[in-house]
């Protein structure tokens, strides 16, 4: 599940840079109209800002439907984009009041058929490229930092694991001790109970030598001399 929304978060992330771009080139063509252009311009910028705002919204909303583990990243790259699209917003003021420009600074801005060919042109690509190198690198220190945390809660599991067997054996080794001193106890009991009667046996003996003792001496002394 969060492989699939974890994807769904990428495809708002890739619409929003897409987005991203096509304002910006956008808002740097604005001061080169001028009049009813310009409006126009940059109401259709306006629109644009819009719907990449409402982007980061559904981008926002999918990180936070996400455990936390994984979605505090993904939160973090959703404020990086809250303050790229305020800078944009910023830009638009900015643009959509700038002086008109001339047809060389067109040209520069790639508003001319020979865009490709412009240093506007090249710095978008090395723009476009080192973003691509940027979110590639991100996504390898993401996968690394889970790599390490799934490492570090394997070695806590295995840790605490081997102090549950040792506790185990403590216990065991607890309950043979007691097992062998129930035995000890059985036997010196059944010795007491053997001593018990025999000393009964003795002294039911004793009484029974004592009352046949008793018993010739009265006979003698009772019986009549002749």
């Amino acid at each position: 599940m969060s492989n699939d929304a974890s994807a769904l978060f990428r495809q708002y992330e890739n619409e929003y840079c897409s987005k991203s771009t096509d304002i910006s080139r956008k808002i740097q063509a604005l001061p080169s109209y001028s009049g009813e252009n310009r409006r126009t311009k940059t109401t259709e910028v306006e629109g644009l800002l819009k719907s990449a705002d409402a982007v980061i919204k559904s981008m926002e909303m999918e990180a936070r439907s996400l455990p936390a583990a994984t979605s505090q990243p993904l939160i973090t790259k959703v404020k990086e984009y809250k303050a790229d699209l305020a800078n944009l917003k910023e830009s638009l003021k900015k643009s959509a009041s700038a002086a008109p420009i001339g047809d060389a600074a067109r040209a520069e801005l790639g508003l001319g058929g020979d865009y490709y060919s412009t240093s506007a042109a090249q710095r978008d690509r090395m723009l476009s490229a080192t973003q691509r190198m940027e979110k590639t690198t991100q996504n390898l220190e993401w996968a690394k930092n889970q790599l390490d945390v799934t490492q570090d809660l394997g070695a806590q599991i295995l840790q605490d694991l081997h102090g549950q067997r040792e506790t185990i054996l403590r216990a065991s080794n607890t309950l043979k001790g007691a097992d062998d001193n129930i035995t000890k106890s059985r036997k010196i009991l059944s010795n007491m109970a053997r001593r018990i009667w025999q000393n009964k046996i003795i002294m039911f003996g004793i009484i029974a030598f004592l009352v046949f003792a008793i018993g010739i001496i009265l006979y003698v002394k009772l019986r009549p001399s002749n």
